[in-house]
């Protein structure tokens, strides 16, 4: 692929403040959808199923590809791709291939889904995918949850959680957040920063309402710039006065954003390091950054892991995960830095 191509491929920036990407996988050259729904098919149909083959093809191949692939199996073969490659894989090999056939937001919108389905939240899931999403992306992600599954997600966020953690999921699916301003405005940075102190370590309790309009509701840019200003109110920096003021999901959920407004790649090349800290892996963390992001920002989030952690992601991958599972994760992450 040219440089130039690549580059281009990179500056997907619409204007209203979408960030540009870093993506590991890209439109793979000469693209031929036919020929790629055979080998599919091909691959299906062998005695014991040729994985290989399945990841060469599927996690090189951006999520516009693979439907069209899917479209060529189809008509080929008469039946659905998906459910043929449900049929013939299983484990977590299955889990990453089945992700991969859904777009960005359709994958984040059914890991939500997931996370608040049945007995229990799986509240983590639900705070890192809905504090770490551009505005955006939320909106995307709202769309695609009420056309896969008939409910609009706030609803029932809203059903599944409780109290403050609630109110603060609920601001940041509602998007209400400003779109970074071309003009710097140093009063309302200061006003805001000020609020942010006298609303938690200031006083006594939390003014909870307080941070999460603020934090809901400005742009990115401009918070930034508020945390920095913060440190001249406040004896504590911004995340440390969250450990202060508020704990368990709540405390969970501002860390994250403040986490992501900060550095979001780096947040989630530490969630990657936390995920692969013990022996073995936390797939489920595992599969859903790498899947989510590798068409993102995940050639970013790589370099972040090398600079913070002394250590590729592909080499800390390789070590804590074994078989076709491992094969296709170091497939999407596409290299080693």
């Amino acid at each position: 692929m040219s440089l130039v191509s690549e580059f281009l491929g990179q500056l997907t920036l619409q204007l209203g403040g979408v960030e540009t990407t870093y993506p590991t996988v890209v439109p793979t050259p000469n693209f031929d959808p036919d020929k790629d729904g055979v080998r599919i098919e091909t691959a299906i149909k062998t005695k014991g199923v040729d994985e290989q083959t399945i990841i060469d093809v599927l996690t090189k191949r951006t999520y516009a590809q693979r439907r069209e692939i899917a479209f060529a199996y189809e008509k080929r073969a008469k039946k659905d791709m998906i459910t043929a490659l449900k049929g013939a894989l299983s484990g977590h090999l299955e889990t990453v291939i089945l992700g991969l056939m859904k777009s960005t937001a359709q994958y984040d919108a059914s890991e939500i889904k997931a996370s608040i389905k049945g007995l229990g939240t799986d509240e983590e899931s639900l705070i890192e995918i809905l504090c770490s999403r551009s505005n955006a992306e939320l909106m995307d992600i709202k769309k695609v949850y009420k056309e896969l599954f008939k409910k609009d997600l706030e609803k029932d966020v809203a059903g599944d959680t409780s109290g403050d953690f609630a109110k603060l999921l609920l601001a940041l699916v509602q998007t209400k957040r400003d779109e970074p301003e071309s003009v710097i405005d140093y009063q309302k940075i200061d006003e805001d920063a000020r609020a942010l102190y006298e609303a938690g370590v200031k006083r006594k309790g939390t003014d909870v309402k307080c941070w999460i309009s603020i934090m809901s509701e400005r742009s990115v840019p401009h918070l930034q710039k508020v945390f920095d200003r913060y440190k001249s109110y406040s004896p504590y920096d911004m995340q440390e006065s969250i450990r202060k003021e508020v704990k368990g999901d709540l405390e969970k959920s501002f860390l994250t954003l403040v986490q992501c407004f900060e550095n979001k790649q780096l947040y989630f090349a530490n969630k990657l390091q936390d995920a692969m800290k013990s022996k073995g892996a936390n797939e489920k963390v595992l599969t859903r950054i790498i899947v989510s992001r590798c068409e993102v920002d995940l050639k970013k989030i790589r370099q972040e892991f090398k600079a913070h952690h002394g250590k590729s992601l592909y080499q800390t991958i390789a070590g804590h995960t074994k078989g076709d599972y491992q094969k296709a994760l170091l497939s999407l992450c596409a290299g080693d830095d």
